[in-house]
């Protein structure tokens, strides 16, 4: 005989007291479901019995039981339907709440058995009498759109919706002008319908899909929207404003109208209400064309942006984001504020650091000296990497600021003589770029710089100032010697300096090619010979090569005359800064990157989105490269080793003439050559597995190769005599690769037509070159 299953558990209890007489019992078990459900614990297996308790009259219960279903409708997909009749008496229920309750949470149970019977009572509840029931069943439409586009169009859902903009509460324009945000970016993301097939479909009509453009705001909808603005909450006044910004204007008139019916939102307690508001000025600020009507807007768009500096530090940082992407389209918003961007010691270091860049894009001649000042004050502060940005700052505002250049070197000499390490070598690093901006401008700075030599550990520090003394060598007495303490450590250096360190010696060789014979040949011999970097042992080789063939050309590429630097002005593309301006109070306009490259699906990189604007010159591009391809097969294909054994077409070649006429490459060869496979397909396939087997007979290269491959080894003989006997104290440079290795022989045709067959694999992969 079978045990029967233990009576015992909470779930157990539960479920007695769920199906208990008595109301009280009822109530306390349906709040212990939703504490248990809280706290983890599976309560799925009580479905059934809450759903029988939702035909209720306390409203309390009511929403726990509604809450419960929420939650476990997708546990318990087949007994949801159990609560639809529920569903539907309430939504008739004389209690606006209960109305309202129930078409929001059937919209959210996100059932396909419910959908059916939910489009009577959400017509329903559209045209309701209380406003409240209105504005929940408007986001209701919203959310049935995403599971069922059909639905909406087969009940007319979206024009309701449509009307609903002209209510008279703003509670319930705000959120239909939400609602139909949403489904209209829903839609542009809809698949395309199938075909019909020729049995009959079961997909829906052409009529009864959604259109691409569900929301299109005309003049008319934007007096609506103008209208409800001012009385919405801050969550209706974020939408409408979001609204404005899509919407394009007509003409200037109309432009502003929209900025001057927006700016009152300035003055809203919520940031986003504000960043919203300023958003919407700056897209629609691009048709003004009054002089006082933008100085005004202007003027009006730093006070509330100053207000929001004055926030808790994670509102602040998105702030200070949000302000530097706003200063690179309109740097004079805030042109006399920055004193509100000065730090403070309490300050977090993410926000000091968007503070400093933004007081250097503000930077200017008023302003510069009491920028210095800060900025000197905040190099003597404890945190290393703050410090080293303050220094680097000061760097770009003498970049920037011609007239403040001086004052800023002032500035950092003052920092050098501090000994602090990290100062001291942040400074050499700026300096550098201030001599690259200012050449020849303030080389009395040098003895100073060449001093504190010995402070120097960091590569960067070490290559800037190694630049110094190449780039300035002929004016520094003993730049050998200082050079040649860089050349003792030579191989224990990181790369950057290894490189530095070359270079500058070549320059100095050529500057004073007298003193520095021997340094030039020992650096030299360690670059090509003990230096494992390939980027190194290469730059050595081509001034190896250079300085032995001819100095002048060597003087001239090494000593080139660079042009000066100078200070980006923004920090993003000028395309990508369009759209960053548009998604203002985003993520987008946090991260300073367009919000396809980090959600949705296909998310795409910064430089596809880039890519998208050049879409017409990379199509041209295109062409002519497939053209460059098509003459390039016209001629003779030197890949091809059997193309001499092939008979000569007998038509003279009318193939060709048939894709090209008059000197004019037709669309069909473009069309072949697109289709077609690389040609370099050709060459990899002389190394595969099949061509390695030895074959009949051996290849006999055309008179032409062989004569071509013969004048180049007379060359390389030519040019492998002593090169150097225009310079005295520099011997050649070896023939090998730096290790020891001898170089390979040289081609011999007539050795390669006196192989047998009978040689290895490899012989006759080395035989075809």
């Amino acid at each position: 005989m079978a045990m029967a299953p233990p009576r015992k558990g909470e779930n157990w209890e539960l479920r007695q007291q769920l199906n208990s007489e008595y109301r009280d019992k009822r109530a306390d078990a349906i709040k212990r479901v939703i504490a248990n459900h809280t706290i983890g614990k599976d309560c799925s297996g009580l479905f059934p019995d809450v759903v029988k308790n939702m035909q209720t009259e306390d409203l309390e219960q009511k929403k726990l039981v509604y809450l419960y279903l929420m939650n476990y409708a997708k546990t318990q997909p087949e007994l949801v339907i159990l609560a639809v009749n529920t569903f539907v008496k309430d939504t008739a229920d004389p209690n606006p709440l209960v109305r309202a309750l129930a078409i929001r949470t059937m919209s959210v149970l996100r059932a396909e058995k419910i959908l059916d019977y939910l489009a009577s009572p959400l017509s329903k509840c559209l045209k309701d009498e209380n406003p409240y029931v209105r504005k929940t069943a408007a986001l209701c439409v919203a959310k049935v759109f995403d599971l069922k586009p059909e639905l909406c169009v087969e009940y007319g859902f979206i024009e309701t919706l449509r009307d609903l903009i002209g209510d008279g509460n703003p509670m319930v324009v705000a959120n239909a002008v939400a609602a139909l945000a949403d489904i209209h970016e829903a839609s542009l993301n809809l698949p395309p319908s199938p075909p019909s097939s020729p049995g009959g479909s079961s997909s829906p009509p052409p009529s009864a899909r959604p259109s691409s453009s569900l929301f299109i705001i005309d003049q008319p909808t934007l007096t609506k929207l103008l209208v409800a603005l001012n009385e919405c909450s801050e969550w209706g006044r974020i939408a409408i404003l979001s609204t404005l910004a899509r919407y394009k204007a007509v003409d200037e008139k109309e432009s502003e109208h929209i900025c001057e019916r927006v700016v009152p939102q300035f003055q809203h307690v919520n940031a986003a209400v504000v960043l919203g508001a300023v958003k919407v000025i700056m897209i629609h600020i691009k048709n003004v064309t009054r002089e006082d009507l933008l100085k005004s807007l202007t003027r009006k768009m730093a006070p509330p942006l100053v207000t929001l500096i004055s926030s808790p530090p994670e509102v602040q940082w998105v702030a200070l984001r949000n302000i530097n992407l706003l200063l690179q389209k309109r740097p004079d918003i805030l042109a006399n504020e920055m004193r509100v961007f000065f730090c403070k010691y309490n300050d977090p270091p993410y926000v000091k650091v968007e503070q400093l860049e933004i007081m250097v894009r503000l930077a200017n001649e008023k302003n510069v000296d009491t920028l210095l000042g800060e900025l000197k004050e905040y190099a003597s502060e404890v945190d290393v990497d703050f410090v080293r940005k303050a220094v680097r700052a000061v760097g770009q505002v003498a970049i920037k600021i011609d007239e403040a250049a001086e004052r800023c070197v002032s500035v950092l000499m003052d920092l050098i003589e501090t000994r602090v390490s990290y100062v001291v070598q942040e400074a050499v690093i700026v300096i550098k770029d201030i001599f690259r901006k200012y050449p020849h401008s303030y080389e009395g700075i040098i003895p100073a710089l060449c001093s504190n030599l010995e402070e120097l550990d960091e590569p960067e520090a070490k290559a800037s100032l190694i630049w110094i003394i190449g780039e300035y060598a002929e004016k520094i007495e003993n730049a050998d010697e200082l050079l040649g303490t860089f050349l003792d450590t030579f191989k224990e250096e990181s790369y950057p300096v290894q490189l530095q360190t070359l270079t500058a010696i070549v320059k100095l060789f050529l500057k004073k090619p007298d003193e520095s014979q021997g340094i030039v040949q020992k650096v030299l011999q360690a670059a090509t010979k003990d230096c494992d970097s390939p980027d190194v042992r290469d730059r050595a080789y081509i001034y190896w090569r250079l300085l032995s063939s001819d100095p002048a050309a060597a003087k001239s590429v090494v000593l080139s005359v660079r042009p000066p630097i100078s200070l980006p002005q923004t920090t993003v593309a000028p395309a990508i800064l369009e759209e960053l301006i548009s998604e203002v109070s985003s993520l987008a306009s946090v991260y300073h990157k367009p919000a396809a490259t980090f959600i949705g699906k296909g998310r795409l990189g910064a430089e596809e989105m880039h890519r998208r604007t050049l879409d017409a010159e990379e199509d041209v591009s295109r062409e002519k490269a497939l053209q460059t391809v098509v003459a390039g097969n016209q001629a003779e294909n030197l890949l091809d080793f059997d193309a001499d054994d092939e008979p000569a077409p007998t038509n003279g070649g009318s193939s060709s003439r048939g894709l090209v006429s008059d000197g004019v490459i037709s669309s069909q060869a473009i069309a072949s050559v697109a289709k077609s496979t690389n040609p370099l397909d050709e060459l990899m396939d002389l190394f595969s597995t099949a061509s390695m087997t030895a074959p009949s007979t051996q290849p006999i290269a055309p008179p032409s190769i062989s004569a071509g491959v013969t004048g180049l080894t007379g060359s390389t003989s030519a040019a492998s005599s002593d090169p150097f006997a225009s310079l005295s104290g520099l011997s050649s440079p070896p023939t090998g690769n730096g290790h020891g290795i001898q170089s390979p022989p040289a081609y011999q045709p007539q050795q390669q037509q006196k192989q047998t067959s009978g040689g290895g694999a490899s012989d006759d992969l080395l035989g075809l070159f």
